[in-house]
């Protein structure tokens, strides 16, 4: 058996960190787009249009989840007609749940957007958004899927060129359809539909150049072998146990949105930026958990359990590391990183009193990403989904409901209490599953 070194884990951890951070910094882009024009509603209602949007690609992430288990499950068997398969259910799945979104996307916008609150300007720019990003869920969808088997591959370096030229594409557009055209929150829209359908062409060429010659023949029966009634079943049942998971999920990061949005345009609009920050946090920390990801299911499907252990105390150790450098940075920088994004005082005042908490959370929810990369490798579907329920039912909501005489404070300690709780769930159920936590 080889020994897992820190280049091999960085090999792929680094090209993750580049383009996760790359989504992050964009949401940060159209924040300080939109939150630079004159009245706070532009920005609440952007905030509220992309998150009664975006749950659903969030519900969606079994996709990119589950593909890049499976198929690194698969790569570490070597099994390619395995692998193509993996990747054909997850885009059927994928354009299935697309056009569902685009036929009911009527009765779901007004419901949804209602059910977010805040003033009428900000339901008014919150429609204008979803009514065109909408469209674009077909091929954002699809991209989960493309992304998840390009890492399960260990393709690092193209997943991040893959992000990297989307997002520029984005940010070029958000600069041109705001500030020069003045389409205002139809700017963010239209530039973000655009950047998603330009990622789905790039996925497919790059799936397409992997195949290259032997494409023709591998098509061969796959309608067949791909809604295979067993086999679906299986698929099925892991992505059930991942979307439960990532609904309590999201019924977290939608009760912070909607509840911050009863508490006032200020605090939406703060709440966006902090949140836009641990995005960011998240996302860079994602980059060791997605390389642990893909090296866990690679020795599951070579079943090398000692290769999994030094997987697992490589990411703990450099996990901890980052974290605390995030803690640093938004500690000694914090005050002016929120003045980059917005310049309207109010909202610069309420996110700067809420900003210790966004200094302790890296500490705190660094290891609940670690495990959940870990899992996901081992498509320990059932685990994620019990952890994280308990996190979202017996800690998020009853912390909220004692501390909400506390406004936005008592939110934001709900928050925090909920991602320690997933941390420490998932690493009890890991040491009773593999009798170590280091």
């Amino acid at each position: 058996m080889s020994q897992i070194s820190h280049r091999q884990l960085f090999s792929l951890a680094i090209p993750m960190i580049l383009s996760n951070i790359t989504a992050p910094l964009l949401g940060l882009v159209d924040t300080a787009v939109i939150g630079h024009l004159e009245h706070a509603y532009y920005l609440g209602g952007s905030t509220i249009g992309v998150m009664v949007v975006t749950l659903i690609s969030w519900l969606c992430g079994f996709l990119r989840m589950s593909t890049t288990g499976l198929a690194a499950q698969a790569y570490g068997q070597q099994a390619d007609q395995e692998s193509l398969l993996v990747l054909t259910r997850g885009l059927l799945v994928a354009m299935v749940i697309g056009l569902a979104a685009i036929l009911l996307q009527t009765p779901y916008l007004n419901i949804s957007i209602t059910l977010a609150g805040g003033s009428e300007e900000v339901a008014l720019y919150a429609r204008q958004y979803a009514d065109i990003r909408i469209w674009a869920l077909p091929a954002a969808l699809i991209n989960m899927v493309l992304t998840g088997w390009l890492l399960g591959h260990h393709r690092a370096k193209a997943v991040m060129w893959l992000l990297i030229v989307t997002n520029v594409i984005n940010l070029v557009l958000d600069v041109v359809f705001v500030w020069y055209l003045d389409w205002q929150v139809k700017g963010l829209a239209w530039a973000t539909l655009i950047a998603e359908y330009s990622s789905c062409l790039l996925g497919l060429t790059l799936v397409i150049k992997h195949y290259k010659n032997d494409l023709k023949y591998r098509l061969q029966n796959l309608w067949q072998l791909t809604v295979n009634a067993i086999a679906l079943k299986a698929y099925f049942k892991l992505n059930r146990d991942i979307l439960i998971r990532t609904l309590a999920l999201q019924c977290c990061f939608v009760f912070m949105t909607a509840q911050g949005a009863r508490l006032g345009d200020n605090i939406v609009a703060a709440n966006a930026i902090l949140m836009n920050f641990l995005l960011f946090i998240s996302f860079g920390l994602d980059g060791i958990a997605n390389a642990a990801e893909v090296m866990a299911g690679k020795a599951k499907g070579a079943k090398r359990q000692l290769e999994l252990q030094q997987v697992f105390k490589l990411s703990l150790i450099w996990t901890g590391l980052f974290a605390l450098v995030y803690c640093l940075v938004f500690a000694a920088l914090g005050e002016y990183l929120i003045r980059l994004i917005s310049d309207i005082e109010s909202v610069v005042n309420v996110a700067d009193s809420y900003l210790p908490w966004l200094v302790v959370l890296p500490l705190i929810a660094c290891w609940s990403y670690l495990y959940d990369g870990l899992y996901i490798g081992l498509t320990q579907g059932r685990a994620m989904r019990n952890t994280m329920l308990c996190a979202t039912f017996l800690v998020f909501f009853p912390v909220w409901w004692i501390m909400q005489i506390f406004g936005n404070h008592g939110l934001w300690a709900a928050f925090t209490a909920f991602m320690g709780a997933r941390g420490i769930l998932l690493a009890i159920d890991y040491q009773h599953r593999h009798k170590t936590f280091i």
